[in-house]
Parts: structure tokens; sequence; C-alpha cells
């Protein structure tokens, strides 16, 4: 009983070397299977679609190619920043499909199926372009390249589409800083012509309010010379006709002294007593003040006659030529006609000469931007010589791998059933 279990599993196990010659039998098999295989995997690879790669690379242009543009003052932009504008362009769904729509005819017939739309069909291909930049963690943060790979099929001219999309977009980047170069300039232009014209304003205004004080001051002192010169004639008149009332007085006093012709207080007292002959002078020495009355009867009816006479009194007072002369000057105020006589009043405006000529130099500014190198083509794409895929030994390799193995089963197979019959 011990010895039986022993027995059989010897009698189950196979010999390795009694298996390998009992599938050489059927080596005619393993290697027609193999063959087939192999021959499969040929016509496959012959007759499958190539798919070729290209590659263009992009890199920053030198600090100086962008000096003109940067010397305007308008706009900066560093090497760097030109490069992540394209790079950002190329990976851009709506330059894509634009470049896409305008040169349909290089992604091959098939690249749009009927019924399709433009935006279908570029997203078919999207996933095959590929775009490759410097990893943002870097420790110096430079942004040093731009790559952009295509994978297309034969009949698909992919170093056409690559050059060409990044051309595009290089244009199209171009168009963009133009246009806001062209708004910065027109916004710039604008403020300047809203400060001018808020400066224009400000002047009128302060010339408006400088002649109406000038006219205001000229009309006050008109006023207040006008008021001092009818106080001055008032004044005169009072004084003339106090002095005729003074001297109707004295010519009543003279009548009653009987004093005819100019006399002295002296000479009044000694008249009766003392005769002269011939010519007499007299001469007296008085510190007081003679009485009006002594003049005589004659000399006060002469002056009040002619005071009497009189149509103005303002030749007795030199301040009134003084007042007329100032009222004449004040007729016409030469400051305020040279204010209104301004023919070109911006340049009296304060900073109007420095406002015309930054505009001057913002119209004036010619950047030819048209052909501006934004990046350097490093390396353009070009047709490469073998398809990535499919790989021609590989899928042969494969095949006759697969063949082999398949061939080996089928030869098991057929081992085990002939021994199944036995």
């Amino acid at each position: 009983m011990s010895q039986y279990p022993s027995t059989q599993l010897r009698d189950d196990e196979v010999d390795l070397g009694d298996l390998i010659r009992a599938l050489w039998a059927y080596k005619q098999i393993i290697l027609a299977v193999t063959v087939v295989s192999t021959l499969i995997a040929i016509t496959y690879a012959l007759v499958a679609t190539k798919y070729y790669t290209t590659q263009s690379m992009l890199r920053p242009v030198a600090m100086n190619v962008l000096d003109e543009l940067n010397a305007s003052g308008l706009y900066e932009l560093t090497p760097e920043e030109a490069l992540q504008r394209v790079g950002a362009g190329i990976s851009s769904y709506e330059y894509r499909l634009a470049y896409f729509r305008a040169n349909q005819e290089l992604f091959g017939p098939d690249a749009m199926a009927d019924g399709q739309t433009p935006e279908q069909a570029l997203n078919q291909i999207i996933d095959d372009f590929e775009v490759s930049r410097p990893d943002p963690n870097r420790v110096d943060g430079s942004f040093s390249y731009v790559g952009l790979a295509y994978t297309y099929p034969w009949g698909v001219k992919g170093a056409d589409i690559v050059n060409g999309l990044i051309a595009y977009v290089i244009q199209q980047e171009r168009v963009a800083i133009a246009l806001d170069v062209e708004v910065i300039i027109r916004n710039r232009l604008a403020k300047l012509e809203q400060r001018m014209a808020a400066e224009r304003a400000a002047y009128q205004a302060d010339k408006q309010a400088k002649v109406a004080s000038l006219s205001e001051k000229d009309s006050l002192k008109r006023a207040k010379l006008k008021d001092e010169l009818a106080a001055l004639r008032k004044q005169l008149r009072t004084r003339r006709d106090d002095r005729i009332s003074q001297l109707n007085e004295a010519i009543q006093i003279a009548n009653a002294l009987g004093i005819e012709k100019p006399s002295t207080p002296s000479s009044l007292g000694t008249a009766t007593h003392i005769q002269t002959s011939g010519n007499v002078i007299r001469t007296e020495v008085n510190n007081q003040q003679i009485p009006l009355y002594f003049m005589g009867v004659k000399a006060l009816e002469a002056e009040r006659e002619v005071l009497q006479k009189r149509r103005s009194d303002e030749f007795t007072e030199p301040r009134i030529a003084e007042i007329r002369s100032k009222l004449s000057m004040l007729e016409q105020n030469h400051e305020i006609d040279l204010l209104k006589q301004r023919d070109d009043e911006d340049v009296f405006i304060e900073n109007y000469a420095k406002w015309r000529k930054e505009a001057a130099e913002l119209k004036g500014l010619n950047l030819n931007l048209s052909k501006l190198p934004l990046v350097n083509v490093d390396r353009q794409a070009i047709y490469p010589k073998s398809a990535v895929k499919p790989k021609f030994f590989l899928v042969v390799g494969f095949g006759a791998l697969l063949g082999l193995v398949f061939g080996l089963f089928v030869a098991f197979f057929c081992l085990v059933l002939t021994r199944n019959q036995k």
C-alpha cells in the first residue's frame, strides 16, 4: 500500500526532453504558423498607414532686436516675454482653428469628413500636436525655448503645417502688439486732448474772471473818482456862495463907513485930520488880518460881480484836473483789450508746449512692427526619413514571436490529441 502513490506519481510526470522531441515532430506546423504570422506582420508593416513626427524649436531673440519697440516708451517687451507670447499662441485653440480653416489642404483629403465642422475635424487631430516648454518650477525661472512637435499620417504635409502654424502665430502676435501700441497711442493722445481741453476751459474761465475783476476795479475807481469830483464841485460851489455872502456883508459895512477904495484901519482914523498934497505912499505893518470891508466898495462889488458870473469853479482846484486825468485813463483798460484780442490763446497755457510736443511725437511715431522678430526659429520642422509608427522590425519581430508561440500551442494541442487517441 505504501508504494502505490509514488508509482502513480512517476507515471504522471512528463519528461521535458521527451516533450521537446515530441514537439519537434510537429516542427513543420510550428514553422508554418510562424512563417504565416511573420508574413502577416510584414504585410501589416508595409500596408499600414505610416505616421511621422516633425518638430520645430524656438528660442528667445537678442535683446537689441526689441530695442526700437522698448525705446518708444509705449510698450515694454523682453525676449522671454515675446517667446512666452508665441508659445501661448501656438497652444491657443483659436489660432489653431483659424490656421486649420485657412490651410485645410495641408492636412490631407481626409482631414474633414462630410458633415463635419472645422471644430470637429480639429478636435480629432489636436492631440497630435505637442508643445514643449521648460519646467516652470526651475530654480532660475528662465524661459529659454518652446518646441512644437506634430505626429501626422502619410499624405499630410506635417513640416509645412508646423512651420506655417508658427509663422501664423508670430504674425498674429505682431498684429496684436501693433494693435496694443495703436491703442496706447490713441489713449495717450485722447488724454492729452482732454488735458488741453480742460486747461483751455480753465484758461478761459481764468481770463473771464480776470477781465471781470479788472473791469470791476476800474468801475470802482471811476465811481470813487466821480464821487470825489462831485463832492469837490459841491464844495467849490459852497465856497463861492460863502464868498459872495461875505462880500455882500463887507459891501454893506464898507458903504456904512464910506470906504470906496482899499484902505487900512489907521488911515481910516486920520483921514479927516491930515491933508496931504502930492503923492503920498503910506505903509502899515500889522500882524492881524485886515477885515474884508477895508477893500472898499468898488473892489468888493467887482469881485462879487465876477463870482456871480462864474459858470465853473473847477479851475480853482488842481485836484479836479487830476481826477479828470484819472477818469480819462480809466475809460480804456489796455490790459483788458489785450486779453480779449488774444488769437492763439494756447501759447499762454502752462505746460501746453510740452503737451503739444508729446502729442507731435506720438503722432510722428513710426514703428515698423510688421516684421518685428519676436522669436528665433532655432530649428525648423523638416520631413523625417523614417516613420515613428509602425516600426517595421518591431512589428515583424513581434509577429514572428507571436507566430512561434501560436505554432507551439498548435503543436502541443496536436500532441495531446494524438496521445489521447492512443
